[in-house]
């Protein structure tokens, strides 16, 4: 009979004595004590383990955006570009996680919801600040957190600011490419809107891409974080139709109904529509 390996054996610390381990350094303890159900419902659990980790994906997201903003305002593209890939992938590991939820069916699903209140992903601050971030700005949508001094500091500055799309645009401008006015300087609390300025230089960063090898990888990047975004958005859309129907959200709103129209948001407009021109 073949003996048990022992890790030990090859230099595995199996004893820890007062030094920091794994459970330490993750800070397990708090991770896995913050699940606390209050139904009996078998399927609450499932619930509240996606949203969470829903909250620490969008938390790397809003770490990574806020990187590529600052390295493309600073011409720094290359590390932009590895920061926006990997935004782009924390969408899709996004995207995965609906095919668990959808495991829970209606029925299930309804043995808890009344518990939830009014509790809804409709008010996580972290969406709405990736949403500005990535350039869609509302002031309307700060009034669900208008409860919390911290957050509403927090998201304002993120509107006072430019969003990452704007950044783009401005890099263009430096590039020597003509921009419309408000491209350059508005109140960046107000979205932006498309037009055929900023359309016309990134048609000529596509016929060109030679020539404008950076800003064309630049503007790829910029679509791919979208593509991966829109499919996360109609992913949320089916998931929640198939759970619940179209009964309102938790949170009041239209449910199904408001999520489609979230489906029409385009971030960056033009990168889009250059398609056509090409």
């Amino acid at each position: 009979m073949t003996c048990p390996y022992n890790p030990a054996e090859d230099g595995a610390q199996m004893e820890h004595d007062g030094r920091m381990d794994y459970g330490d350094y993750l800070k397990l303890d708090a991770v896995l004590g913050a699940q606390a159900p209050v139904s009996e419902a078998h399927d609450e659990l499932l619930f509240i383990i996606q949203h969470q980790t829903s909250e620490l994906w969008m938390k790397l997201a809003i770490h990574e955006i806020r990187a590529a903003q600052t390295a493309v305002a600073g011409g720094d593209l290359q590390p932009a570009f590895k920061m926006l890939s990997r935004v782009a992938r924390i969408f899709e590991q996004l995207n995965n996680a609906w095919d668990v939820l959808r495991t829970m069916t209606p029925s299930e699903y309804t043995q808890f919801r009344e518990t939830l209140g009014q509790s809804s992903g409709f008010q996580s601050y972290q969406y709405r600040e990736i949403e500005f971030l990535a350039g869609n700005r509302n002031d309307a949508m700060l009034k669900p957190h208008a409860h919390n001094a911290e957050v509403t500091a927090r998201l304002e500055a993120t509107l006072a600011a430019p969003s990452l799309y704007d950044e783009a645009l401005l890099l263009l401008g430096r590039e020597g490419f003509e921009l419309a006015p408000d491209d350059q300087s508005r109140d960046w609390r107000v979205p932006h809107q498309d037009n055929e300025q900023a359309l016309r230089a990134w048609q000529a960063v596509y016929e060109d891409p030679k020539r404008y090898w950076t800003l064309y990888n630049l503007a790829e990047k910029l679509t791919d974080f979208e593509d991966y975004f829109r499919r996360w958005r109609f992913n949320h859309v089916t998931t929640v139709e198939r759970i619940i129907g179209l009964k309102r959200g938790t949170g009041g709103t239209s449910g199904v109904s408001y999520l489609r129209r979230m489906l029409e948001v385009v971030l960056f407009p033009e990168l889009w529509k250059v398609r056509t021109e090409l």
